[in-house]
């Protein structure tokens, strides 16, 4: 007899958005590495990603921290 699925809880949910994020922070710098590497940047293109890959590193940062439990010392 096969089991039901069991549902993902909160941290399950976070742990995979954390892994997403994640990726597509290096899809990022893959992405902003060959422009640069490019003939002829556009360096107006950098910078907006650049931007993009700060808000993804932030967003990532508060997940970490919503997954890390607080010690106290």
């Amino acid at each position: 007899m096969t089991q039901p699925p069991q549902e993902m809880t909160q941290q399950d949910m976070l742990r995979v958005r954390l892994e997403v994020l994640r990726q597509d922070h290096r899809d990022l710098d893959t992405a902003i590495s060959a422009i640069e590497e490019s003939r002829n940047p556009d360096m107006l293109a950098v910078k907006r990603l650049k931007k993009q890959k700060l808000l993804l590193k932030d967003r990532i940062a508060r997940i970490e921290d919503e997954l890390t439990p607080d010690i106290i010392a």
